[in-house]
Parts: structure tokens; sequence; C-alpha cells
């Protein structure tokens, strides 16, 4: 493998990230924070892996090597979590590279480790995501398919509203279902920790599902845990308020973040561009009892996004008297501000438009990668031919879109068979 060139090997691997919906954009940051998760060689080595999941046989073939040297780099990088692998339903063994965010990234902070200064990597981590706009305006307001949701806090909700949330919808079910499931530190409160800005908030209480706990727990990112300790979790988070993000997908999802206002990047976003839907919201909006509200204040304190603020309660006889109210522009629909109200004064109620969430992760990508003008990249891949298995998945998923997806989709792959195909289609 000592053949390979390394020229420029960092760029190389920029421009690879950059094909997926959910990119980085290039900055000094992000070179510093690529060399320091990999090497020069492993950085051109990874520029050249496919977009789909894969097997070890694909990227000896695009790495020019032998299956099993390819394998022992392959494991290596899953070790250090900048891969994802796990064993397919066959029982073969599959590699995916991830995203930075939510992605390689976390993972790197997800546990302690003394095979990088994670202070470095922490304080270079903060400047490009959080205070630098280039990536966290990428990551969150590109297109209208973004990358996570939030889950409504289950224990407010009244009879009425909770016979209208779906099972994908509630945290606990997630938790239920999720094979395997494993936690693991807070990416967010962990970086913050080096800044010496953390917060009391738990740290071992992001959780991993499906997919990415088989991963991360092999090899040691997350610890598996049963359906009870993760409920008692939930329960953990419910009492700190905590809010629930979700990767955005009904099917297998594959992490439930418990973030807090003052450290996680997604709270922060949707601060900073909130009235630009940077999240997906729950389907449900609060609603305040003006008569009842006493202004108080703890609903403002709970909120995480700044949804909530007093306000003149307009009463002529009480002229210093208060009352909340809601941004419903900014609004996350999570419940924390009705679990704050001591009154009663604060319910749900659903939105008038449902929250249109993607099957699985495979529509998610796609939708987000035709949003994002970067759909050809699965499905002409230039390191190795798109295997018929990958591109059935990507052609079945573009076939569920609605018919002005589909034909965003049409003009950007530009094929004579997708196009016939998706003609027929919507004959």
């Amino acid at each position: 493998m000592a053949h390979m060139a390394t020229h420029g090997a960092y760029q190389n691997l920029v421009t690879r990230l950059n094909k997926s919906p959910q990119g980085a954009p290039p900055s000094e940051l992000l070179d510093a924070i690529l060399k320091i998760l990999f090497s020069e060689k492993e950085a051109e080595m990874v520029s050249k892996l496919p977009l789909m999941p894969f097997k070890a046989g694909r990227a000896a073939k695009a790495w020019g090597v032998m299956e099993a040297d390819a394998v022992k780099v392959l494991d290596e990088l899953a070790g250090r979590a900048l891969l994802i692998d796990f064993v397919s339903r066959s029982g073969e063994k599959i590699y995916v590279l991830p995203p930075p965010m939510t992605g390689f990234f976390e993972f790197s902070m997800m546990r302690v480790r003394n095979d990088v200064d994670q202070k470095v990597l922490a304080e270079l981590l903060h400047t490009y995501v959080a205070v630098e706009e280039d990536f966290i305006k990428a990551l969150f307001l590109d297109g209208e398919t973004q990358l996570g949701r939030i889950l409504v806090n289950e224990p407010v909700l009244s009879n009425e509203n909770a016979l209208h949330v779906l099972d994908y919808e509630r945290a606990s079910h997630l938790i239920k279902t999720a094979r395997p499931l494993a936690v693991s530190l807070c990416y967010c409160r962990h970086v913050q920790d080096h800044l010496g800005k953390g917060c009391s908030a738990p740290r071992e209480i992001c959780l991993t599902l499906n997919t990415a706990a088989e991963s991360l727990s092999s090899h040691g990112y997350a610890r598996i845990i049963d359906s009870d300790e993760g409920l008692r979790l939930l329960d953990q988070a419910y009492e700190h308020n905590l809010v629930q993000f979700a990767e955005n997908v009904q099917r297998r999802p594959s992490f439930i973040c418990n973030c807090c206002a003052c450290c996680c990047e997604c709270m922060r976003a949707q601060r900073r561009f909130g009235v630009m839907q940077s999240i997906h919201t729950t389907n449900f909006i609060p609603v305040v009892n003006e008569a009842a509200c006493t202004g108080c204040g703890k609903c403002v304190a709970a909120c995480p996004v700044e949804s909530a603020a007093l306000v003149s309660a307009n009463d002529p006889e009480k002229p210093n008297r208060k009352r909340v109210k809601i941004d419903e522009r900014t609004c996350l629909g999570c419940g924390l501000c009705v679990r704050a109200c001591s009154t009663g004064a604060i319910k749900l109620e659903r939105r008038a438009q449902r929250v249109v969430t993607p099957v699985n992760s495979v529509h998610k990508n796609v939708l987000m990668a035709i949003e994002r003008g970067k759909l050809q990249n699965f499905i002409f891949d230039n390191q190795v031919s798109q295997s018929h298995r990958a591109l059935a998945a990507v052609l079945g998923a573009i076939l569920k879109l609605p018919p002005v997806k589909r034909a965003m989709a049409k003009k950007q792959l530009n094929s004579k068979y997708v196009n016939k195909l998706l003609a027929k289609y919507d004959a």
C-alpha cells in the first residue's frame, strides 16, 4: 500500500466528505481536525471509499490491494470509530463511512481516550462547528429535509394527545424496539467540559440504536444496555429537562441525543437560525391560557430555544402583570414548557399540518441529496461501480417520492435508464 499517493490527501478526503448530503465545508480548522483523526495515508484511502455501504472487496478494488490487507485497514478505522461496521443479515461484514455530524466528529468524543489529545480536538471541533458559521449553516439550513427531529416529552401528553402520537414519535418506543441499544458520553457536554464550560446535566445519557449501537459498542465507544436501563435514562433526561433529538427517520434510527440548551449544537443552531427550520419539530405546539398564566417565568427558563418570553398581560387593573408568549415560528414542540408550568396554563395542541418524517435512512439521504444537488453521487460513484443492491435501494426510495421530488431527481440523474423508469412510474 506504500505506492498510494499522499499528495493532497486531506483535500481529497474533504472532497469525498462533501459528496454526501451532510458534508463539511473546507476550512483550515477542518484540516486540523482531520489530521488528528486520520493519518495522511488513511485520509487518501478513505477518500476513495464509496458513499453506500460496502464490503471489504470493494475497498480492496478501489485501493488496488489484496482483500486481506483492506480488511486490516478497514477494521483499524472502525476500531477508532471512523467507519461504522456491522454484520448483514447474510452474515457478511459491511462498512460505511459516516458523515462528520452526526458521525465521526461525535464518535471521537463519545468516550474518554488517550490516543488523541481530546482537549485540542474539542477546541477545534467547537470552533469549527459552533463558532464558524459555514459548517453549521450547511448542516442545518441546506434543504428542507434535516438530519434530526425532536421527540415530544411523553409525560406531559394528555390522554387525547397521546392517541395521536405515532410509535416512531415516541422515544420510549424507539428504546424498546432498538436492537441493540447502547449508551455513551454526550459529545456536546464532553466537548464543553474540555473548554471549562460544562453544565450539570448527566454525561453518560446519549443513546445509540440499532446498527450504530452494534458498531460503536463493539469498539468500546458505547455500552450495550437493555431497554429497562434505556427507559430509566429517558426518565433521568426528563427530570433534567433535556430534549430528545433523534435521527430524522421512522424506522431503525441510529441515535437519540438528550440535549441541554447550553451545550448541544442542535439547540444552539435552533436559537441562531430557528425561523429557518433547522430542526424538524414535533407535531405539537404549546398553547397558553392567558387567564391562568401568572407570569412566573418558569416556562421561559425551561425553553431550550428561547421560544417563550414574558410580555405585558395588558391588564388595566394590574399594569405590571406579565404573561408568557410562545413564538410558534421557532418552537420545537418539545413540551418542556408544559412540564415547567405549575399552574397548568400551558397545554399542547396538534399542529395544523403534520410534520413528515422520512421512512428510513436511505429515504432521508435521497431526499437530502436531491435538495442539496448531490443525488448523482449516490448513483454514479466514480470510485467503484455501484452494486445492484445499492442502486435498487436508492431507486426504490426515489420511486416513493412525491411527483415534484421525483422530477427533481430525474433532472439531476440525467440517466436514460432511470428517466425511463421514472417516466413509466409517473404515467
